[in-house]
């Protein structure tokens, strides 16, 4: 658009109020456009390599199956087999007990996590809170560590043969329950994995309430407002957007379990090999040889948490318009 174009509409608009002016094009070959683009090329490029592409091959090895040749040596083959791995996954009951489990310890770690995380994060916000730095430190830290060495840990712990918890409790004539036998094995797990995750939540709901206007609260307080009605009335509120972040980074992470219960498996025999639906992924491609059947679970439980991804997105937006 030339100069005197943009002139043109200009006067028309100052003339007419209800004109509506042309839209300018956006050229995606100036310099400056260019420019951006190289500089999110390596991250497009990265995304495209350990992202697109492991779930298209993955996709294709979850159409495919292998039979046995026309051969004396009955050397096998790949074969297409559509969507028979799929419904070779559904009708698996151990598939369907690996989701009940998972369905069960998302429904206690997700609330819990979240209720101690904005816990935390309000009595350090509190204007009498001593020792914040270390508070912060000492509650993200177990963040840093490593989901298998934090599962390792805690997993001698629980052995009341080794664990010094139990050997002190015995001194005093108490005697724990043993969390890596039946039930009580689903409570150890989501331990480690609370141990874990309260930090990384914690600090994000933190974080969200330094933003919160300090004359906000000043005023709440010269009202008469303690400080319970104001973490309620008005910091819980302004937290709304982390806190519907940090549940879905949990909810995500819930779906995603491996690393702890995997570890923990070599300590008891009540966590088996298809205990949650990863560890039945792992057990498919590496123990069983079966890359397509795996492949197959992987693409269903990739499309279960993009769904309960877009689900709670699409009922915050909701919400949202409906407060509006």
């Amino acid at each position: 658009m030339t100069a005197p174009t943009i002139e043109r509409d200009r006067d028309r608009t100052e003339d007419d109020p209800t004109a509506v002016p042309t839209r300018r094009r956006v050229s995606l070959t100036r310099p400056h456009h260019l420019f951006a683009w190289v500089l999110i090329a390596p991250a497009v490029v990265l995304f495209v390599f350990v992202f697109v592409i492991p779930i298209v091959y993955s996709g294709g090895l979850s159409l495919m199956g292998t039979a046995a040749g026309a051969s004396a040596y009955g050397v096998r083959e790949e074969v297409f087999v559509g969507l028979g791995n799929y419904t070779k996954v559904l009708q698996d009951p151990t598939f369907w007990t690996s989701l009940g489990n998972l369905a069960v310890y998302a429904l206690f770690l997700v609330p819990i996590m979240m209720l101690t995380a904005m816990l935390f994060a309000l009595l350090l916000d509190l204007p009498r809170a001593h020792l914040r730095a270390f508070s912060r430190m000492a509650i993200f830290l177990p963040y840093g560590v490593p989901s298998v060495i934090a599962a390792l840990m805690w997993g001698f712990l629980y052995v009341p043969e080794i664990s010094p918890i139990y050997q002190l409790a015995e001194t005093f004539g108490l005697q724990f329950p043993t969390l890596l036998r039946g039930d009580l094995v689903m409570t150890a797990i989501i331990n480690v994995v609370l141990w874990g995750g309260i930090g990384f939540n914690t600090i994000i709901l933190y974080t969200s309430l330094q933003s919160l206007p300090k004359e906000q609260i000043d005023a709440a307080r010269i009202d008469g407002c303690n400080e319970p009605r104001i973490a309620w009335y008005i910091k819980l509120p302004h937290i709304v957007p982390a806190t519907i972040l940090t549940g879905l980074f949990s909810i995500i992470g819930a779906l995603q379990v491996y690393s702890e219960p995997q570890m923990l498996s070599s300590l008891t025999p009540a966590i088996s090999s298809t205990y949650f639906p990863l560890m039945r992924v792992y057990r498919d491609a590496f123990a069983h040889d079966d890359l397509n059947s795996a492949s197959a679970a992987s693409i269903i439980l990739a499309l279960a948490t993009v769904l309960l991804s877009l689900l709670v997105l699409g009922g915050q937006r909701l919400a949202a318009r409906r407060n509006a």
